[in-house]
């Protein structure tokens, strides 16, 4: 591991390639901060692939990525006299400082979710801090992340289940009353009754998966990250499936779902 000067010499070596990429280089020259958003999201995307598969030459790889934009982003802020990279780090040093009184001040805590009613307490009276709790949950995050968020901040202002477990009653509730309206959609005597219906069941499911991920939450596990890892089991299990009948010389199309399951189950077994 590189030592503080070494680290220091690094982040130089890192500004003065960017300097000079943005002269030199056409590619490089073009980059606006809209044109470089899709590619930022991108390489979050491939971090986070890396984080779960617990590649750590790959996340350092993509580290490095992600560490490129957040300097793209600061010297196309430079050239246009709006900040530089000293206003990004100074700004996050402040904010930390500042929203961690109990580390850089006398304030007390006695556990990480005081921590965590205190941040957003200071959030609030930041000058440019969000005036309303769920405003810093972004619009474009996935749904399924920002139904997680959303929750946590309400949690940190203590609007949650006083027990985890009475929110299996409300899964219950929510999925009842998604199967009533998929009812309702079966029997509808016409397209217009089967078209609300739709619209119900669709408000409905939203419910239901919202009330399954506050009861992730309530137990400490992420659901998107659970949602995640099945996502890449399916695939693994699938693409054994997929090359186990190409090497019989056998189509998907002309099997049975029984014959599709029983490979299924071997790649199951195998830890697939």
């Amino acid at each position: 591991m590189g030592s503080r000067e070494e680290k220091l010499a690094a982040f130089g070596r890192i500004l003065d390639i960017l300097d000079e990429l943005r002269v030199k280089c056409p590619w490089d020259r073009e980059q606006t901060t809209e044109s470089l958003r899709p590619q930022t999201i991108e390489e979050v995307y491939e971090l986070s692939d890396a984080i779960l598969k617990g590649d750590s030459k790959n996340i350092s790889k993509e580290l490095g990525d992600v560490l490129l934009h957040v300097l793209f982003y600061a010297k196309i802020g430079d050239e246009q006299g709006q900040f530089d990279i000293t206003d990004v780090i100074n700004f996050l040093c402040d904010k930390l400082i500042y929203r961690h009184p109990h580390v850089f001040s006398t304030t007390e805590v006695s556990d990480s979710a005081q921590v965590v009613q205190n941040w957003e307490m200071l959030k609030a009276k930041e000058k440019d801090g969000n005036k309303r709790i769920l405003s810093g949950v972004p619009d474009t995050l996935p749904p399924l992340l920002k139904a997680y968020r959303m929750q946590d901040k309400a949690r940190a202002v203590g609007f949650d289940w006083e027990k985890r477990e009475d929110v299996w009653d409300k899964v219950q509730e929510e999925l009842g009353e998604y199967r009533a309206e998929l009812d309702a959609m079966a029997s509808a005597s016409d397209d217009k009754e089967e078209k609300a219906a739709k619209d119900r069941a669709e408000q409905e499911l939203g419910d239901y998966l919202f009330s399954v991920v506050n009861a992730a939450r309530l137990y400490g596990l992420n659901p998107d990250t659970a949602l995640e890892r099945t996502c890449a089991k399916f695939k693994r299990r699938f693409t054994y499936l997929e090359e186990h009948t190409i090497r019989q010389g056998r189509d998907l199309h002309d099997m049975t779902l029984a014959q599709m399951d029983e490979i299924w189950d071997e790649a199951k077994a195998k830890g697939l």
